[in-house]
């Protein structure tokens, strides 16, 4: 018993470095668990048939040995222990998938058992009490909620409706990027500025210029770069439910101190929508995402009401979900045109093809650029915006691939490990969009091979935005002018795993115009 004691907390002080701000009285709580977990686990049998996994310690499990990398982490370990393994999360049970066939029991076989998610308390403060699209249980509130998103919020018919908000936005991102020709350009930052203003127009029409679209703009980035953190960084109190009112790594206080940030700007502009419309400003010409979901929260026969708190919890998943997905994967994607040589020519002769040089790029062009879409499909191979997607967590206990999967437990779908895996991709770690070219693979979530979006009654609700978003921006900056890294520099396509995958070192190049006539730039 000593040994096994001093072994512990050994190993605690060994990964404690994993782990922020554990204080003395976690150090405290530690030691007197240790024992009565060891006294439970001595006592008590495993469950019955779990998946096999690494062997864990008593009370922590395996959350000591985790990999901050959790995507490439989890991927090493399927090579021991196979495509479906477990592990012990403190006093819950995680598992992880990494193959399609197993992926396909999951999410369409036993798809409404594994519907739910396992709400994080970051998830749950950053979404209203998880009253969003994203945590919201599987049911009639939720169906409501992907009712909204999907038919009519993010319809292809209501994009088509603001194209010309992101028409603008884009053509404003071109005549800055020209105002920096021959100089280094930030270009995640510049596209997280763009997509993120064609997000807030869509919302309630308000638009940022000149110095303040930096100030507010860098705001808003480091805000929705801090909570997708947040939201996927391991915390002790979502595995100890007894610890979660001690806030040991103070997760809750980082996150509420977040979601009141977001909160006082949604009341702002809800409160200033309300007024206009009591005094009769805003008439039938708002078409903005606001004036639409206030209509819903008025709508009496209804049998679930769309509710303000639900109001803006959607506004919360358009912010933090469109603008940060898509800002990374744009960044993915072009900094792999830019390393590859052939991509970058073949991407921009299919451009010049189809538009020219003497036009600029429509969001009409983008459905006649086939290599541009695998350009996309094959960023979304390597880099999957979510490669763990959501969590998962079935509603009861479910046999799956001849293993019991615990009901409560954490499912981790690792689409990034599927993605990469040799016995599915040729040549998996090259950057070769010719793979999609004339093939079958596409976004609806059908093929387990490949799904980037997730698939089943969870897959991504923002498909058809996302789609446009990276096609247009990439198309009109690669249309609009040559990059090049800076001199005695080379690329870094390393990743940093999040909730949210992202680019480890910013993608910085130096723009050169290539279209006959400087008049397009302004």
């Amino acid at each position: 018993m000593r040994a096994l004691t001093t072994a512990l907390f050994q190993n605690l002080m060994d990964s404690i470095s994993q782990w922020d701000s554990l204080t003395p009285l976690l150090l405290a709580l530690c030691s007197i668990f240790a024992v009565a977990w060891y006294a439970w686990i001595f006592f008590t049998k495993p469950s019955p048939n779990l998946p096999p996994g690494p062997p864990g310690l008593p009370l922590f499990g395996n959350l000591l040995s985790l990999d901050p990398e959790l995507h490439s982490y989890f991927a090493s370990l399927s090579q021991t222990y196979g495509p479906l393994f477990s592990l012990r999360l403190g006093t819950k049970s995680g598992i992880v998938v990494s193959s399609p066939s197993i992926a396909r029991q999951v999410l369409k076989d036993h798809d409404v058992t594994f519907a739910n998610r396992d709400v994080p308390v970051a998830g749950r403060l950053a979404s209203y009490g998880g009253n969003d699209i994203v945590w919201t249980p599987y049911g009639p509130e939720w169906r409501m909620l992907r009712k909204v998103c999907v038919l009519k919020m993010l319809s292809n018919t209501t994009l088509d409706s603001v194209y010309q908000l992101r028409r603008n936005e884009i053509r404003k991102t071109v005549g800055y990027i020209y105002s920096r020709v021959g100089s280094p350009v930030r270009i995640g930052e510049q596209i997280f500025l763009t997509v993120l203003n064609v997000i807030t127009n869509m919302m309630w029409g308000g638009t940022l210029e000149g110095d303040e679209r930096d100030v507010v703009g860098a705001e808003f980035r480091t805000a929705v770069a801090h909570m997708t953190e947040l939201l996927g960084k391991p915390n002790l109190s979502d595995f100890f439910s007894g610890l979660a009112r001690f806030d040991l790594q103070g997760v809750e206080k980082q996150m509420r101190l977040l979601a009141e940030q977001f909160d006082r700007i949604f009341e702002k502009m809800i409160n200033k929508r309300l007024r206009r419309n009591n005094e009769g400003e805003t008439g039938e010409e708002s078409k903005d995402f606001l004036q639409f979901l206030l209509k819903l929260t008025e709508e009496e026969d209804s049998k679930t009401r769309l509710t303000i708190t639900h109001l803006k919890a959607l506004l919360m998943d358009m912010v933090v979900g469109g603008s940060d997905t898509s800002s990374n994967t744009i960044e993915f994607g072009i900094a792999h045109i830019i390393n590859e040589p052939e991509v970058m020519k073949k991407v921009q002769e299919e451009l010049d093809n189809i538009v020219g040089r003497e036009n600029i790029v429509e969001e009409s062009h983008i459905h006649k650029l086939p290599y541009l879409l695998a350009v996309m499909k094959e960023t979304l191979r390597l880099h999957p915006a979510l490669p763990l997607l959501v969590p998962h967590c079935p509603s009861e206990t479910t046999i799956i691939g001849g293993y019991t999967v615990p009901k409560g437990s954490r499912v981790f779908v690792n689409v990034w490990a599927i993605h990469r895996d040799p016995l599915i991709w040729n040549n998996p770690l090259q950057f070769d969009p010719t793979r999609f070219v004339d093939a079958k693979w596409d976004f609806s979530g059908n093929d387990f091979n490949y799904f980037p979006f997730g698939s089943g009654r969870r897959i991504c609700a923002g498909i058809a935005m996302a789609e446009r978003t990276f096609l247009y921006s990439v198309a009109t900056l690669m249309h609009s002018f040559d990059w090049k890294v800076p001199e005695g520099q080379k690329l870094d396509m390393s990743e940093k795993f999040g909730i949210v995958l992202k680019k480890k070192v910013p993608l910085v190049a130096i723009p050169t115009p290539r279209l006959s006539n400087m008049a397009l730039y302004k």
